[in-house]
């Protein structure tokens, strides 16, 4: 597969801090990857960095195979950061009009109206009068005015609400359904969980750990296989503490759940049992655990 980011041993310090520490990873063409971390883990000096803002302290970053700066490259990438600049006393359609004059094959306003979920009244507004949500809205646009084939989302869905999120979400697995590369930043785990490809955590400025949302999963947080007693009391529990497969069982909130790196033994043996239970669930574990685990466990590597 093409390469289009590449990241080599990229490093950014500030004075004596180090906000990004020995990057090292490359981004193939088509994917949609989220980078996660907690707050002041390097996310956006990384991408700042990718998008030429800032230049690396230590290694090299090579896009569509140059640099940062290139015009060629400037001119195939799109970007919409957390802080949307838009310019005053201009109409909405006026911005766009004007963004999309830049790039020798800007795309469609049509399907850049579509896309983006702007609507013909929001076209004839000045800019600055937009709401908060329409705002990034226009953000969006405006990143994907020249028809970029890489775009960079840094907290795009911040103030939308859920229909806009929605929507969003499906215009980024359209354009990715196109060939075109996403990257984007999130504190919404679930959004990196259900869209990314592949997900990049970074904690205080170093990737510990690169995959997609199920391996990380997988690899981190415990499966779970949880049920509901058909008679409530203390005869079942009793019975799952002499069973090795089900010994490892908790109740939360009225379920017992059975933690387990096997959840079909797990159900071979309910059922070899026949066990009085009943509305049986199986937990893949949630993107979150996996995120704490991580950084808690690097805090304790510290």
């Amino acid at each position: 597969m093409e390469g289009i980011i590449e990241m080599n041993q990229v490093s950014k310090t500030f004075k004596d801090k180090k906000a990004v520490n020995n990057l090292s990873f490359c981004i193939e063409k088509g994917s949609i990857v989220a980078i996660l971390g907690p707050n002041g883990a390097g996310k956006t000096t990384a991408l700042s960095m990718m998008l030429g803002l800032l230049d690396p302290t230590e290694g090299d970053i090579k896009i569509f195979g140059k640099h940062p700066k290139d015009q060629a490259v400037r001119e195939k990438t799109g970007a919409m950061l957390q802080e949307v600049s838009i310019m005053d006393r201009l109409k909405v359609k006026e911005v766009l009009d004007l963004i999309r004059s830049y790039y020798p094959q800007p795309m469609d306003m049509n399907v850049l109206i579509r896309l983006t979920g702007l609507a013909e009244s929001d076209l004839k507004r000045f800019a600055e009068k937009l709401s908060g949500g329409q705002k990034r809205n226009l953000g969006y646009a405006l990143a994907m005015a020249g028809n970029p084939d890489l775009l960079f989302f840094d907290e795009p869905t911040v103030g939308l609400d859920i229909t806009a999120r929605r929507r969003f979400w499906e215009s980024v697995r359209e354009l990715a359904g196109q060939g075109k590369t996403i990257l984007f930043t999130t504190h919404y785990l679930q959004e990196a969980d259900d869209a990314a490809d592949r997900i990049l955590l970074f904690h205080r400025g170093s990737l510990v750990a690169d995959g997609t949302p199920e391996e990380i999963k997988s690899r981190i947080v415990k499966r779970s296989v949880s049920f509901l007693a058909r008679q409530e009391g203390p005869r079942l529990r009793e019975i799952l503490k002499t069973l090795p497969v089900l010994s490892d069982f908790y109740d939360k909130e009225g379920r017992i759940y059975v933690n387990t790196e096997n959840t079909d033994l797990v159900l071979e043996t309910i059922f070899a049992e026949k066990l009085e239970v009943r509305d049986i669930r199986i937990d893949q574990g949630r993107l979150d655990e996996a995120f704490e685990q991580l950084t808690i466990s690097q805090e304790e590597a510290v």
